[in-house]
């Protein structure tokens, strides 16, 4: 049987039963840095074989893990913190183990977005998880302009070396909006900082960050989607282009504004 559990994302006492449980059950159990999930085994007086599974070496890993479960072996498979895959190394894993159709399932656990966005307090009925933003200027660019228009909460991870830039990106992709720096969730200095774009996050950077975004402001005379497609309309579009074209705008599915246009 192959698990991935979710590990704390700071304080210890964070984990399941059904995660101590598996990991107890475990032959074998692949990491991210063996030397991290090892204070984790040891606070829980658990001791097993460790195997590296990081960004560098997924893929090798990712095969002893198939080979390994088709002789029968109890596999977890653990990050640093929070769930494997998310933003973090394990996807590639998942992806190798479903084309060999090698079965697998989640033990769930802590989440650092999800509590970063229950902390800050902004609407949470939607929401978009980023994760890190790229480290080429051009491929944030790209990404970020996307959500210009995009009314729901953002939620991106970032290192304490990369806040500055990374708000100064949001800052010049999205324009000024209200934000929150959340960082040591779970731990004795968990600290949530609210904040402008426009104005940055003072101090000095310690911990690993979740930046909390709040959507766009819909503007008093802006267009609803199906007035946009409306206008797109009159112009002289074909109805499919009009969807198309607006539906990129508001960053909304497309088949979610062909269902409001039927009658278009």
């Amino acid at each position: 049987m192959i698990r991935f559990v979710a590990t704390p994302i700071g304080n210890l006492k964070d984990i399941t039963l059904r995660a101590l449980d598996a990991l107890k059950e475990a032959d074998v159990i692949f990491c991210e840095d063996t030397r991290h999930t090892l204070k984790l085994l040891s606070a829980y007086r658990i001791s097993k074989p460790l195997y590296s599974c990081h960004k560098f070496n997924e893929r090798t890993a990712a095969e002893k893990i198939l080979s390994l479960s088709r002789e029968g072996k109890n596999i977890c498979i653990v990050s640093d913190a929070g769930m494997p895959a998310v933003s973090d190394p394990g996807r590639e894993v998942c992806r190798y183990l479903t084309e060999q159709n090698e079965p697998y399932t989640i033990l769930p656990g802590a989440n650092a977005a999800l509590c970063a966005l229950v902390l800050s307090s902004f609407p949470s009925e939607n929401f978009t998880f980023i994760g890190f933003l790229p480290e080429k200027k051009k491929e944030r660019e790209e990404l970020l302009s996307r959500y210009r228009l995009a009314r729901e909460t953002l939620l991106l991870h970032s290192a304490p070396q990369d806040v500055e830039k990374d708000i100064a990106s949001l800052y010049s992709a999205l324009g000024d909006r209200p934000a929150c720096a959340v960082r040591e969730i779970t731990k004795v200095h968990e600290e949530k900082i609210f904040f402008r774009l426009s104005e940055g996050l003072q101090g000095e950077k310690r911990g690993e960050y979740v930046l909390v975004v709040q959507g766009a402001e819909k503007e008093e005379n802006e267009a609803s989607p199906r007035e946009l497609v409306k206008m797109y309309l009159e112009e002289g579009m074909e109805k499919m282009d009009a969807l198309k074209r607006a539906a990129k705008e508001l960053n909304i599915p497309k088949s979610e504004l062909y269902r409001e246009t039927l009658d278009l």
